[in-house]
């Protein structure tokens, strides 16, 4: 398991905005699940009640990776060797060990004490297997030294790093917790039963691994109804069970699997009857932490969101296209898994790949010390080792990008993302590798939204257009035309509050919720007319979005019957967070929430449980800082934003909000140094150098000052506050030509407000006043 991330659960800092968090007839898409029942009075059986009828299935299943992904320890679960074997990892030497049966491990525990601990569960089963450990709390926490199941021999998750026990990451802590990080996918009928008051579990599931139910949904009124005579079965749809799994398009039988397949915020138990993905679950868009500019994988982000990217997956090809549905196996060997669809005398063939078949003749590719082969001869022409690169995760595990994309040397070189040419051909460089590809297949290259999406991510001067056309270009992936709309939050202005305003009547819920994460209006009223009819959204995720983006303030100009429904809608949102509440995007977003309904000590409690949870939470600790500060607690502030700036160097905002801190309470050398660390870092934020301008001047910095001031003016010209801040700096210094000048510069841009007039005047009738002096003088 990896650290995970925040994923877009209003996760904001408060430095920049607060939380991000008549009925309208939408015209959405038919939701994929609406012959489901609604009113599911079913239960699970378990999967042994399947084999008397479906033997077959059964028996492929019981081989599969789904059989083994949650075991009780025993001889024929555990692969690992506990025979008196060890380990060494940084230091530490762990022992594996059998005791009147049962399994042990003697290694580093809490607080990084070395105790011996019982192993009562095995995870997974190939290519590597984990152990699981019970601990007070209902907990079970995962080993994190894995048995390599092919080289058969123990390892550590992280081979490179120490981590301290006091980390998040560290075994006993959350991030290797298997009730929340997890369970859900490993066991079927899930229900995690996280108490957020008293931190506990009572975790249970009805089959300890991945079984018939997982995926059919709860069987006894199937098995009721197949129990009966055959005279006696009624015809009834889908033959009583609560998810359709057959004659599927893709979409349908995509998402029947993107709830464990996907990286993704959970929203609750998975109960197989919701009506759109999204009652479920929040997917993760392709985000700079997951994935690079073009799509492709980066970080373990499973299948889902890649494969949703292919071109495969838009021409209605589904996941048991490729894998046995019952095995997870691919349903045929090399590339006449592709063949299944694509010409083999087209494809299969030098003219297409343009790399020698297994047997031929040729040397294979070794490392650079020419002691490993690497790849063997015939590994170009795999249709997978082009269109598929992968990368390895927990160490062993070697995972397909299932987004299946066309080499783009091009875009290595444009982007810097993976290029699979140079994966094999390592002493080349993705330059070579696209004049290649334009010798063989020609010149010219399609656009690519990886080149747009770049362009986003990096906030280029001119990008804010090309990325409201991808995010409303329905052609798209729905994952990209949502990671294109999140984008342009970057591009504050009527073109994105236009282009985000039209995302709400989208028919896709993720680009309805990403739209709402984003939306901001200097009119509360316009904001409101906006969000207030989201929260009628059949769809969970995007409606308690709107409810959280009105409360508060927001909350109180709504009408009577929209009250009740936000009220009820915000009673799910505060729901799905506690529901994660032993996560920090749980604790942090029932803080800021907590801060909207000015609930000053609930938003610590939450926000202190976050930074609990993972020290490292920086979010939090801004939030959190934020509030104390607010709250006249500038002590606590100061010593969190000292622990920010000082662990995240590049957080600029927080580097600001210091610098204001300490300029406040008149320490203000000190403010100065991280004032400017701030406008270094936010070279295009003008009030930033609006401040440190300002500070300058109490430190007698006059020439750096006069710079600073006059970088905010240049970023905004028309603002009043920068304006008058240059025209009283020249004023102050007897420079009253250059503050004549401001003044009237004031006058033109804002003739309404007295105050440029008024300053004028005083500028005057000093210079008239010097005037006088100096012509005394001259009499004299």
């Amino acid at each position: 398991m990896l650290r995970w991330k925040l994923i877009g659960l209003s996760a904001t800092l408060l430095i920049v905005v607060t939380i991000p968090l008549s009925v309208v007839k939408y015209g959405y898409r038919q939701s994929v699940s609406e012959k489901r029942a609604a009113d599911i009075t079913a239960e699970f059986v378990g999967s042994e009640k399947c084999k008397s009828c479906h033997q077959p299935e059964y028996e492929l299943w019981k081989g599969s990776n789904h059989y083994h992904a949650m075991e009780v320890a025993s001889e024929a679960s555990v692969r690992g060797d506990f025979n008196d074997a060890t380990f060494e990892h940084a230091g530490v030497v762990s022992r594996f060990y059998r005791k009147d049966g049962r399994f042990f491990v003697r290694t580093q525990g809490p607080a990084g004490q070395m105790g011996d601990f019982e192993v009562t569960h095995t995870f997974g089963w190939n290519p590597l297997q984990q152990y699981l450990i019970p601990f007070p709390g209902g907990r079970m926490q995962c080993l994190p030294i894995a048995w390599d199941v092919k080289a058969k021999r123990w390892y550590h998750l992280y081979p490179d790093q120490t981590i301290d026990p006091k980390d998040w990451l560290y075994w006993t802590n959350a991030a290797q917790n298997w009730n929340g990080m997890c369970a859900a996918c490993h066991s079927t009928n899930l229900k995690k039963n996280y108490n957020i008051q008293t931190d506990t579990y009572r975790t249970t599931w009805s089959d300890i691994n991945v079984g018939c139910e997982a995926c059919h949904g709860p069987g006894s009124r199937h098995v009721k109804w197949a129990e009966l005579p055959d005279m006696a079965r009624l015809p009834v749809e889908n033959y009583d069970l609560p998810v359709r799994t057959s004659k599927l398009k893709s979409r349908e039988a995509v998402e029947l699997c993107a709830p464990c397949h996907s990286r993704r915020a959970i929203l609750g138990d998975y109960t197989h009857i919701e009506p759109d993905l999204l009652d479920t679950m929040l997917p993760s868009l392709l985000t700079p932490d997951l994935y690079f500019a073009d799509g492709q994988i980066l970080e373990e982000v499973y299948a889902y969101a890649s494969f949703v990217q292919s071109k495969m997956y838009a021409r209605d090809v589904r996941c048991g296209d490729c894998h046995n549905v019952h095995s997870i196996k691919r349903l045929k060997p090399g590339n006449g898994l592709c063949l299944q669809c694509h010409r083999e005398a087209e494809y299969d063939t030098k003219a297409h790949h343009f790399h020698k078949k297994a047997g031929e003749t040729g040397d294979p590719i070794k490392s650079p010390d020419g002691k490993k082969v690497l790849f063997e001869v015939g590994t170009g022409a795999e249709c997978t080792q082009c269109h598929m690169p992968g990368r390895y995760y927990m160490g062993v595990h070697y995972r397909l990008d299932h987004s299946i994309r066309i080499p783009r040397p091009d875009l290595s070189v444009k982007l810097g993302v993976p290029d699979a040419c140079i994966r094999c051909h390592f002493d080349k460089t993705s330059r070579w590798a696209d004049e290649t590809v334009t010798k063989w297949y020609g010149p010219g290259r399609r656009p690519h939204y990886g080149e747009v999406l770049q362009a986003g991510r990096q906030r280029q001067p001119g990008a804010e257009e090309s990325l409201v056309r991808l995010a409303e270009d329905p052609l798209y992936p729905v994952i990209v035309r949502a990671t294109a709309l999140e984008l342009l939050a970057g591009y504050p202005g009527e073109t994105a509050a236009a282009a985000l305003g039209r995302a709400l009547m989208d028919g896709e819920a993720l680009i309805r919720r990403t739209a709402l994460s984003h939306l901001q209006s200097a009119d509360p009223g316009h904001l409101l007319r906006l969000i207030a009819p989201m929260l009628y959204d059949p769809v969970k995720a995007v409606r308690i979005e709107a409810a959280t983006r009105l409360a508060g303030p927001p909350s109180r100009l709504l009408a009577d019957d929209q009250r009740r429904v936000f009220e009820r809608v915000l009673e799910e949102y505060i729901g799905a967070m506690e529901y994660s509440g032993d996560f920090v995007f749980g604790r942090f977003n029932l803080g800021n929430l907590d801060v909207e309904l000015n609930r000053p000590q609930a938003a610590i409690e939450n926000y202190r449980a976050a930074i609990k949870i993972d020290d490292q939470s920086y979010l939090a600790k801004v939030n959190l800082a934020m509030l104390y500060d607010r709250l006249g607690q500038k002590r606590e502030a100061e010593a969190l934003f000292r622990q920010v700036v000082a662990s995240h160097p590049q957080l600029y905002d927080a580097a600001y909000s210091l610098g204001l801190l300490l300029a406040e309470q008149q320490k203000f050398a000190e403010a100065a140094v991280y004032l400017e660390k701030a406008a270094t870092g936010l070279p295009d934020r003008a009030r930033v150098h609006y401040n440190y301008g300002l500070l300058l001047q109490v430190l007698k910095r006059d020439r750096e000052a006069e710079d600073a001031l006059k970088r905010a003016l240049s970023l905004d010209a028309g603002s009043l506050d920068f304006q008058y801040a240059l025209a009283d700096f020249y004023f102050k210094r007897g420079r009253n030509a250059q503050a004549e000048e401001m003044a009237a510069k004031m006058i033109a841009a804002h003739p309404s407000q007295r105050i440029g007039y008024e300053l004028l005047e005083t500028i005057q009738k000093e210079i008239r006043s010097n005037l006088k002096i100096q012509n005394s003088k001259e009499a004299k």
